[in-house]
């Protein structure tokens, strides 16, 4: 399950380096979706065009990962996600979950969440 974890961090890393829009629309399944902090759900359509208009972030931490196994070809990961942008901005703080199954082709983000963390 590292390698779910290792995917997970490619994908913030291209959100700092602001190619999220490229390893999101390769990564999520066809009928992906991800559930915003705001309650806004995104397709996969939705995520790459909103990340190609999206600054990147600075940098970002990920805490109190667990792994959850959810059968033989699917998993989900549940963390703290810290995300900062620069300036003085606060930085956004959410509990994450990213579901993942396993494709012909290798591991596809079927759902992700964000809830925010007070």
């Amino acid at each position: 399950m590292d390698e779910l974890i290792e995917l997970e961090r490619a994908g913030w890393a291209s959100l700092c380096d602001g190619t999220g829009h490229d390893f999101y629309g390769r990564m999520m399944t066809s009928d992906g979706v991800m559930v915003l902090a705001n309650g806004t759900v995104m397709t996969r359509d939705d995520v790459v065009a909103a990340l190609g208009q999206a600054p990147a972030w600075a940098s970002y931490e990920m805490d109190d990962v667990q792994v959850v196994p959810l059968g033989p070809d699917s998993a989900a990961l549940v963390y703290v996600g810290t995300g900062h942008r620069e300036g003085d901005e606060p930085p956004f703080v959410g509990v994450m979950s990213s579901v993942y199954v396993r494709r012909d082709d290798g591991w596809g983000l079927a759902l992700y969440q964000q809830t925010p963390k007070p």
